[in-house]
């Protein structure tokens, strides 16, 4: 009888060490993980961001950022992601109610998100800017305590955005901000004249000298990383999710998308390898966002 215990006991330190698992030993699989790779999808809101994140009717995400996010779930078994157009200060309600099972790497991570959410390591991080009319004929420097301080600039945030809490921590009162819900109409208020600038993502607008419009980027505020968002309870797929991410990180596969990506769009070269080097670096939320999980 000792023998047999003694062969059984060499066998599963065998197995455990080749990665097997008895089948009474197995351990209980994440449940989001669970069900998406038994649906063969996950649900997830996104924001309308073109030409980077793009949401068609049918439920299809295209663009870098979906892009990304796809191949890593792919990774984890779950083949297909159903995109969700939802407007930006609906997003965090929406997977809170279950509506949604994540959010799309579109909310910039915030010490007030990552209260409530867990988020995936990035797959962008820039810096803030305020687009403005070619010539800049406000003479805006970027700097938010500028506009605190000149109460006849209006400045166009995306609603529920973090530039926007950004701005009224800065001291401009919520007079001189007009929300809008996507960066779209961000920059059909400044070409219009109805907002002096408008704040967000320093590499969020494409082509530039296309649209009448310049960047004046902010050095001296925070860096804007951004990735995937979970519900608390779904850390353990979110740390799956981040296991993926760091493979395309490391193997070239996020530096050449985000390349093309830029290139296609009319980014400087210069400033698209500046912002992959942050991203290169910049592993998990925690990165960014010290109290972030």
């Amino acid at each position: 009888m000792v023998g047999k215990g003694l062969k059984f006991s060499l066998l599963v330190l065998l197995l455990a060490s080749t990665g097997y698992a008895l089948p009474g030993a197995a351990q209980t699989e994440d449940a989001l993980l669970a069900s998406t790779r038994k649906a063969g999808t996950i649900k997830a809101a996104w924001g309308s961001a073109p030409p980077f994140t793009v949401v068609s009717p049918d439920g299809k995400g295209t663009g870098y950022s979906p892009e990304v996010l796809k191949l890593a779930l792919k990774g984890m078994g779950v083949p297909t992601m159903t995109a969700v157009l939802t407007s930006w200060d609906a997003q965090i309600p929406a997977l809170q109610a279950h509506h949604v099972d994540m959010v799309g790497a579109g909310l910039q991570y915030t010490e007030d998100r990552c209260k409530v959410l867990v988020y995936s390591g990035p797959v962008t991080v820039q810096r803030n800017g305020l687009y403005v009319l070619s010539g800049n004929p406000k003479h805006l420097t970027g700097s938010l305590s500028q506009i605190a301080n000149s109460p006849d600039v209006k400045l166009a945030a995306t609603a529920g955005s973090a530039q926007e809490a950004y701005a009224l921590q800065a001291g401009v009162t919520p007079g001189q901000i007009l929300r809008v819900p996507d960066v779209q109409a961000g920059v059909a208020t400044v070409k219009g004249g109805r907002a002096d600038a408008f704040y967000a993502g320093a590499l969020a607008i494409t082509h530039l000298e296309q649209k009448g419009i310049e960047v004046v980027v902010n050095h001296d505020g925070p860096l804007a990383g951004y990735g995937a968002a979970f519900r608390k309870e779904d850390i353990r797929f979110r740390d799956e999710l981040d296991k993926q991410l760091d493979v395309l990180r490391s193997n070239g596969t996020m530096k050449q998308m985000l390349l093309e990506a830029y290139e296609k769009n009319g980014i400087a070269k210069k400033d698209a390898l500046a912002s992959w080097d942050r991203v290169a670096n910049t592993h998990r939320a925690k990165d960014v966002v010290p109290s972030c999980e």
